[in-house]
């Protein structure tokens, strides 16, 4: 290789940590929505995504999630609760 070997970074411009963020950010998210296929119930990985806006980029209410869902606000937190333990169990287990 030689000394005048060109990064991405110096490709991409100045803003080296900004770009080095969204791209970890980015990452992250990938492997939040593998482990989510991976791990949750179709229903949990839908109250999931609605609740926080995973694919909106709008999240709902508990209570509009349910409504959507023809089940009780409850259940919809319980099904919540359960979704993000098993999520927080197999992140932690990762690193």
């Amino acid at each position: 290789m030689s000394g005048n070997e060109i990064t991405l970074i110096d490709v991409i411009g100045d803003n080296s940590e900004s770009v080095v963020d969204e791209v970890d950010l980015k990452m992250q998210v990938v492997r939040l929505y593998n482990k989510m296929k991976a791990v949750l119930k179709n229903r949990e990985k839908i109250v999931l995504e609605l609740r926080y806006g995973l694919l909106s980029g709008v999240g709902k209410t508990q209570r509009e999630v349910a409504s959507m869902l023809g089940i009780s606000r409850s259940y919809v937190s319980r099904i919540e609760k359960k979704a993000i333990k098993k999520l927080n169990k197999e992140l932690k287990v990762e690193n």
